[in-house]
């Protein structure tokens, strides 16, 4: 057979000729960065592991610890060492990957009993052995009866009914010397390098706690979120009772034409919650404002919406006040580093005013509201008025929300805040979780595409400042929440999926979002699809 050659390109401009075949290790000091600081490597704009064939012309570009794919990557090998080194100490009961915290993630026993301290400082000596002798983390394919007898072995038994919902012919695998798993995304190609991470003893399970893409280098000591963690506990706890805690449980609900029950106790126990949220708004007696706050694509709108219908049924009179009302003037309105207008900003609202008119209305006084003109970025008032007393309750949605700065002149005990987040209590398998950023970003996809006529790819390139506003103004204050709504529902990627899959396919790639597209699609083919007209109408 005769030995082709490609061309390889790197982001210097540099090109080279390699043998077909050859990976991205090969060419690993053709690159300007340290080979130490290359993580993965993106292949024509495809996250790829660095022991990835090469077979056609290719852009290279080094994937390091600085960015979202470099951390996620860093991540998902360190998850992979640990369960690789938790398996050698407990073979008969595997840990089970529960949901982030932060820069952490919580882990539990498969028998649900309590992880004693030495196992979590046995597991730390484990890694650190691992990490110390550079294993090599091989990929290699097995057949579907392989692999099928290989997790049932492993006592992966929720991995196992996964494959019969994909039904690959064949199987891609992960090994670190005698252990294999799968995981969903590129790793690094050995154990060297991953030095910087903590385990903690936590309530039943135990943390693993990770540094962040700004500082690769320092892992940062593990906040609590006691709201946080007893609204996923009671999503995990519901899950159980109900027999379904993972994507392949639901999938077997799909195939035994049962997801429409489901559908309805999932929409049923979400409206338990959030009325458990009234009654608890009712036993504060003194409260008259309900901030709602959460990331992008969380539900606020909605879920204020059936807040309200809820505090109605239990004697109130809810009114609605909308924070985007209240931006200053374009020509107040701050900007970002890159120049752009930052709207995610506190100080883009005219928080003086919102005060003003807070305590004009708490007082029975008549206030006329403005609306806020995105067109000429401007406010203007319409005659539209608001006066409230008796049972009125004002509930007021935004991203700052449960910052105390953007109603500091309002009296605590007035206010109820209410934290929202897409908290899905599903895992994909024993190893592999449901990310709440992708959840909400697949959300975000299809609200961008048929309510703005946004791409995929629009929504996916501005994601990323997305996030960055959501840490600066949103997370710092979760622990702020009288409450927390978890506004997942456990079958909704399913719905999402018929409408996201069309519009991820159509990123090529030769654009720069391409790579989170093959994330997102990756991540999405776990689902099986649940066609739209199973969602019931007060959902």
């Amino acid at each position: 057979m005769q030995n082709y050659k490609i061309k390889i390109t790197f982001p210097s401009g540099k090109t080279i000729e390699a043998q077909t075949g050859s990976t991205p290790a090969d060419l690993i000091n053709e690159f300007d960065e340290k080979p130490e600081k290359i993580f993965a490597v993106r292949v024509n704009n495809e996250l790829c592991s660095l022991n990835k064939g090469l077979f056609v012309d290719s852009s290279l570009e080094p994937v390091l610890m600085s960015s979202k794919d470099g951390s996620q990557v860093y991540r998902r090998t360190l998850c992979f060492i640990l369960a690789a080194a938790a398996h050698e100490l407990e073979p008969n009961n595997n840990v089970i990957i529960e949901n982030s915290f932060g820069y952490a993630f919580y882990y539990t026993f498969q028998d649900g009993s309590e992880v004693p301290e030495k196992f979590v400082s046995d597991l730390k000596e484990k890694m650190d052995s691992i990490i110390k002798k550079n294993v090599p983390i091989e990929t290699h394919f097995i057949s579907y009866e392989q692999a099928c007898q290989t997790f049932e072995s492993l006592g992966l038994l929720e991995t196992r009914k996964q494959l019969d919902y994909i039904c690959p012919p064949r199987v891609q695998m992960n090994t670190i010397g005698e252990y294999t798993d799968l995981y969903y995304g590129p790793m690094m190609v050995s154990t060297g390098t991953l030095n910087a991470f903590k385990l903690q003893k936590y309530k039943k399970g135990f943390l693993i706690l990770f540094p962040s893409s700004s500082k690769p280098d320092t892992v940062p000591d593990f906040k609590e979120y006691p709201v946080l963690f007893q609204t996923y506990a009671r999503g995990k706890q519901w899950g159980k009772q109900i027999g379904v805690t993972s994507v392949a449980s639901l999938n077997e609900l799909v195939g035994k034409r049962e997801a429409d029950e489901f559908i309805n106790i999932s929409e049923v126990f979400q409206e338990k919650c959030i009325s458990d949220i009234a009654s608890q708004i009712h036993n504060r007696e003194t409260t008259r404002l309900v901030l709602i706050a959460g990331p992008s694509s969380s539900g606020k709108t909605t879920s204020a919406k059936k807040l309200a219908m809820e505090l109605q049924a239990i004697g109130y009179k809810p009114k609605v006040i909308s924070l985007d009302d209240y931006y200053v003037g374009r020509d107040r309105t701050p900007k970002d580093e890159n120049g752009n207008y930052d709207y995610e900003c506190l100080e883009a609202l005219d928080i003086e005013l919102i005060n003003q008119n807070l305590l004009d209305l708490f007082a029975g006084k008549k206030v006329e509201l403005p609306s806020y003109n995105f067109v000429t970025g401007s406010r203007e008032y319409k005659g539209k008025t608001l006066q409230i007393s008796g049972n009125d309750i004002l509930i007021m949605e935004g991203i700052h929300g449960l910052n105390d700065r953007l109603t500091h002149l309002v009296k605590p005990e007035l206010k109820f805040k209410l934290y929202l987040s897409a908290l899905t209590q599903l895992n994909i398998n024993e190893h592999n979780r449901i990310s709440t950023s992708d959840n909400r970003l697949i959300r975000r996809i299809v609200r961008d595409n048929n309510f703005r006529g946004k791409s995929a790819a629009a929504t996916i390139a501005m994601w990323d400042s997305v996030r960055r506003g959501e840490r600066l103004h949103i997370f710092p204050f979760q622990n702020n929440a009288d409450a927390i709504l978890n506004t997942a529902l456990d079958y909704e990627l399913s719905v999402l999926k018929v409408y996201a899959e069309p519009l991820l396919r159509c990123i090529h790639p030769g654009q720069k979002e391409y790579s989170g597209a093959c994330r997102l699609l990756r991540f999405l083919n776990a689902f099986p699809p649940i066609p739209a007209t199973a969602v019931p109408d007060r959902s």
